[in-house]
């Protein structure tokens, strides 16, 4: 079983997290960039999280067989700071790097006029880049954030086959499938969606377009939350064939209109380098 899980934050993870995540069939993953748990004080903080994004997290997960890829954006929890709002004018530098697959996480927090300027700039750079968007709805009032973001993306333009509209559940998803816009569903222990809740949205509105993910971070997350949807899928009645399609294809097709997808990497313990004194992980960029 293949399992690309396409919203996670491996920053907040550990190596026996990559470990796991192999053992169970994850051979690619999407990381967005996301804000830290406290707000930033300026701009240089989100520029060292992209390039970490786009060096160390790769080279970290590739040392465990497994394809790293990111999204860079503004997030909306601070897009209406204006300490960080100058980031907005950098990250043309940033999204032509090769492992960008999309401008992310944007869309709305707390919905704020700030938030619209954000969410609207952003999705512009996205149709100037030549890159699909993958954009949050709120945790909170979820489906008037989901028509409020509708309604930015029917403006932007980008076309809605190049959204992916992230956190959803059984009060947005038909909002979302008439959108034309993806479908992203997070898998928690105890909030957003879990495996049952999933299988039974699936059984619904069909496999078509629709991706599963465990956004896992530093709070209370299961990084192998793919996995057990898929092994809830088969349980259910689902085929090999669909499991394939949500866990693998659809990711695939959505990031790969970024024309950047390497999806090809060596298995775990043949990274180039060594290890030093009994690390866990390899050196890198030195």
């Amino acid at each position: 079983m293949r399992i690309f899980d396409p919203h996670i934050h491996m920053t907040s993870r550990t190596t026996d997290d990559y470990e796991a995540m192999y053992d169970s069939g994850v051979r690619a993953l999407v990381e967005p960039s996301f804000w830290l748990g406290q707000p930033r004080t300026s701009p240089a903080s989100f520029f060292d999280h992209f390039d970490a994004l786009l060096g160390w997290e790769p080279f970290r997960a590739a040392q465990y067989g497994i394809a790293h890829h990111c999204t860079l954006a503004l997030n909306p929890k601070e897009a209406g700071d204006p300490r960080c709002t100058p980031v907005l004018d950098a990250l043309p530098r940033y999204l032509v790097k090769d492992g960008v697959v999309a401008v992310g996480e944007i869309g709305y927090d707390s919905m704020t006029p700030a938030e619209d300027h954000a969410l609207a700039a952003q999705l512009q750079l996205a149709a100037d880049h030549g890159l699909p968007a993958l954009v949050h709805t709120p945790h909170r009032d979820k489906r008037t954030g989901l028509r409020r973001t509708v309604d930015a993306v029917r403006e932007s333009e980008l076309p809605p086959e190049r959204v992916l509209l992230d956190h959803l559940n059984e009060t947005t998803v038909e909002d979302a499938a008439d959108s034309g816009c993806w479908m992203g569903f997070s898998i928690y222990p105890d909030t957003k969606m879990d495996e049952d809740r999933m299988v039974a949205v699936l059984r619904e509105y069909g496999t078509a377009k629709i991706l599963v993910n465990s956004a896992a971070d530093w709070g209370k997350s299961d990084p192998l939350k793919t996995r057990k949807v898929a092994d809830a899928m088969l349980a259910a009645g689902f085929t090999d064939r669909d499991v394939e399609q949500v866990l693998w294809a659809n990711p695939v097709a959505f990031y790969g209109q970024s024309g950047r997808l390497q999806l090809d990497v060596p298995g775990p313990g043949t990274a180039d380098g060594a290890l030093h004194e009994g690390n866990s992980v390899l050196r890198g960029g030195e």
